[in-house]
């Protein structure tokens, strides 16, 4: 992708603070009303991109308030990318158990990547997991 590709971009850097979580709808609700984002797809970016987030902090970071967040929305001519980075040692996101199963239904925990690829058009991971790639086609 070259430069002139995007259209608009914009940055968060957060202390890992699950406190911080609130921080990450004014943002995106930011980004919304300078990019014409419609209500639907607003909601899925505010419930993925959150998920995205709290996993950074909680499970990536440990809540480690030493250790940083970063977020990234990115927008394209027909697409918005969301990139979260944590500082943690990542994940076996290739192993992850489905929160629909039975045995999981009851679990308070779990769902946080079901949703985000839910809501999303791709989820793509990498460095071990501590790096997600989130995609809304517009």
């Amino acid at each position: 992708m070259s430069v002139t590709e995007h259209l608009a971009e914009q940055q968060l850097l957060l202390v890992s603070d699950p406190n911080n979580i609130v921080l990450i709808e004014p943002f995106i609700e930011s980004f919304r009303c300078d990019n014409q984002i419609t209500d639907e797809i607003y909601g899925n970016m505010l419930v993925a991109i959150t998920e995205a987030v709290n996993n950074a902090i909680v499970h990536g970071n440990k809540s480690d308030k030493e250790k940083k967040v970063k977020i990234n929305l990115l927008r394209m001519k027909n697409l918005v990318v969301c990139a979260v980075e944590d500082e943690g040692h990542g994940f076996d996101f290739t192993n992850l158990p489905d929160p629909t199963a039975p045995e999981n239904i009851q679990n308070t925990g779990g769902r946080g990547v079901f949703l985000m690829k839910n809501l999303s058009d791709m989820v793509i991971f990498s460095n071990d997991g501590s790096f997600v790639e989130i995609q809304f086609k517009l």
